[in-house]
């Protein structure tokens, strides 16, 4: 009878110590996932180099600047090609400045919400002109020279981005501008023969 007892206090005991130790090791779990989690968001939330947050806003304004001089091709232009080239880059650079503005909302970064004043200028001159005139002028400002401009200043960019999150925008615009710009002098050598 006496072994029973000591038997049963025994595995009481041990039920109580093994209760007890995994609420330890969860509590400590948890409190490590906190810890964990919050050193996460103080990371991706830390504050960027002025180097860091220019790239960024760089990277909204190029593509604000393309989406805007397209919407007004997909108006004007004539050819079903710049038409199409028109289409490509609202797609492409209004999905890439979705992820540019998800990157500075978690950065605390406010970005630029409408064209530079030079892509405004532009504009203007493009609402201005007609036919093969307008196709022409699209292709060769918004087409050629700020794909060349924007590949130019993302490769300088990338180079000297410290915050892993811009730097990973950066190298993830590079390739598509080469691809727009490659399109863009492709159809400029077509039309021009």
């Amino acid at each position: 009878m006496q072994k029973r007892k000591t038997l049963k206090s025994l595995l009481a005991i041990s039920a109580i110590a093994a209760m007890f130790s995994t609420v330890s090791v969860q509590a400590q779990t948890q409190t490590n996932a906190a810890q964990n989690s919050t050193a996460g968001q103080t990371a991706s939330n830390a504050r960027l180099s002025a180097g860091d947050e220019k790239a960024l806003k760089d990277m909204a304004q190029a593509n604000i600047n393309e989406v805007a001089a397209a919407r007004i091709a997909l108006q004007k232009a004539q050819s079903s090609e710049v038409k199409t080239f028109a289409q490509k880059m609202i797609e492409d650079h209004g999905g890439a400045l979705s992820k540019v503005q998800a990157v500075a909302q978690q950065k605390g970064v406010s970005l630029p919400t409408e064209p530079d004043a030079m892509h405004k200028d532009m504009a203007a001159k493009l609402e201005q002109q007609t036919g093969d005139a307008f196709d022409k002028m699209y292709m060769e400002n918004a087409g050629t020279k700020d794909h060349e401009m924007v590949l130019s200043k993302l490769k300088s960019d990338a180079q000297n981005i410290k915050d892993p999150d811009v730097k990973a925008l950066a190298d993830a615009h590079i390739p598509v501008v080469e691809q727009h710009l490659k399109s863009a002098q492709q159809m400029s050598t077509q039309s021009g023969k």
